[in-house]
């Protein structure tokens, strides 16, 4: 059963960017699950410019897939940081109704907008999930370089 969510996990994974090629590419990370709701933590970022100053907006998304007989309500959050020496913000959360045996998504969490000082900085993101009645899953998460050429 394991080795099947994670072959199906991998494979929506590969699908994100092909799916939304006409907007930012989506690239989610690797998958956690709590009380039959499995999540995927996904990032996307895209450029931007105001005046002269160059800007990346990125965003949190999430890949929710249930597996239990019955819909479920999930909440989720989702942090945002700068690798090198950022400390995580919190930039969004939400709620969903999975249907059963279904996946939503990616469904984009929150945002934040930088300044691209440094080129290739590396940032992430960080999402959780927790099912009505339940406790909140560990964290997945997925990165990028802010300011890719």
């Amino acid at each position: 059963m394991r080795t099947a969510a994670l072959a199906s996990a991998t494979a929506l994974a590969l699908l994100l960017p092909a799916a939304h090629a006409h907007a930012a590419a989506v690239a989610c990370g690797g998958s956690v699950s709590t009380g039959g709701i499995a999540a995927n933590g996904c990032i996307s970022a895209e450029k931007g410019k105001e005046g002269r100053i160059y800007t990346r907006d990125i965003k949190a998304h999430v890949v929710l897939r249930n597996t239990s007989p019955h819909a479920a309500h999930v909440e989720y959050e989702a942090f945002f940081r700068v690798v090198s020496g950022g400390h995580w913000v919190k930039i969004g959360n939400g709620r969903a109704l999975v249907p059963r045996r279904s996946a939503t998504g990616p469904t984009e969490i929150g945002s934040t907008t930088r300044v691209c000082f440094v080129v290739n900085a590396k940032v992430e993101v960080r999402v959780h999930v927790k099912p009505a009645g339940g406790a909140w899953s560990n964290w997945t998460g997925a990165a990028t370089s802010q300011c890719q050429t």
